[in-house]
């Protein structure tokens, strides 16, 4: 096999482990509060990157430049960890999937304010075409609209500004380092609204958490792993299989079919988004939901 070919068989993987993730999340968001699910599935996280940080990096890698900077990073990826799971827990998988796949539109707009990038003709014409895949899907004013697909719209904006800060604090932080402190922000703020009602975990709940941060810790490895062996412009639309496990596993689990309206509106936002690669390189190419 390959270079080429195992990064891209890597990536397809690393996708299927994270809609994995996600259908998890959504699995125990049907049964847990939000703050909840979003703490003990961060702590189960942890449990497989202190392993690695013990064994590969070493804990001089967390050293922290920007306090500032990683506070800010982690806030964001609160407010995505709050709303991805709450759009899980309301919206059918695929759906909130296909919306997620804007964020790289959230890109392209915040960019230029906020990190002083050009952003060429060519790309605004590819932004413009995915927003108006985003119009498809949602169809505000449609009777059919839902105030959750809204939801699933913020996190995507979050999702996009959390990843333009991890641009900037990755000039003076460790990977491991963001990933770490982030990962911890996001559980302490879970972990605050425990005197809000949490649920007893069961047996079977603590086991799908442990699933959770295996799924989450692994498909993010091996995303890795695809960027190392392979050039970004290959790997990085495989992102997109996502749509393909999120709609067997949506199926699957809760008898979901994703309906015309999606199925139109994710082609268009697919389209834009390996036009916006073209135009403008692998950095605006999709993050999967929730990350």
């Amino acid at each position: 096999m390959t270079k080429s070919a195992h990064g891209v068989t890597l990536m397809i993987a690393g996708v299927a482990l994270l809609t994995a993730y996600d259908a998890i999340s959504k699995h125990l968001a049907q049964s847990h509060p939000v703050g909840q699910v979003i703490c003990l599935r961060q702590a189960a996280t942890l449990l497989f990157i202190v392993p690695y940080i013990m064994a590969a990096t070493g804990w001089r890698a967390l050293r922290v430049v920007s306090w500032p900077g990683q506070l800010a990073r982690g806030m964001l990826f609160v407010v995505n960890a709050v709303l991805i799971v709450l759009a899980l827990k309301l919206l059918p998988l695929a759906t909130v999937i296909t919306i997620m796949f804007s964020s790289p539109i959230f890109i392209a707009f915040f960019s230029a304010p906020l990190l002083a990038e050009r952003v060429a003709p060519a790309r605004w014409s590819a932004v413009l075409a995915g927003f108006a895949g985003v119009l498809i899907v949602i169809r505000p004013g449609a009777a059919a609209f839902e105030w959750a697909l809204l939801v699933a719209l913020g996190a995507a904006a979050a999702n996009a500004l959390r990843d333009i800060m991890t641009r900037r604090l990755a000039r003076t932080e460790t990977s491991i380092a963001i990933l770490f402190w982030s990962t911890l922000l996001v559980m302490a703020a879970g972990a605050l609204t425990a005197p809000l009602g949490w649920k007893p975990i069961t047996l079977d709940a603590a086991a799908w958490f442990v699933g959770a941060g295996l799924f989450g810790a692994a498909g993010h490895f091996l995303m890795i792993e695809a960027f190392r062996l392979a050039e970004a412009a290959v790997v990085s639309p495989m992102r997109y299989s996502a749509l393909l496990w999120g709609t067997v596993i949506g199926f699957a689990a809760w008898g979901e079919v994703p309906d015309a309206w999606v199925l139109t509106g994710s082609a268009v936002i697919i389209a834009s988004g390996i036009a916006m690669m073209r135009a403008g390189g692998a950095e605006s190419s999709p993050a999967a939901p929730g990350r």
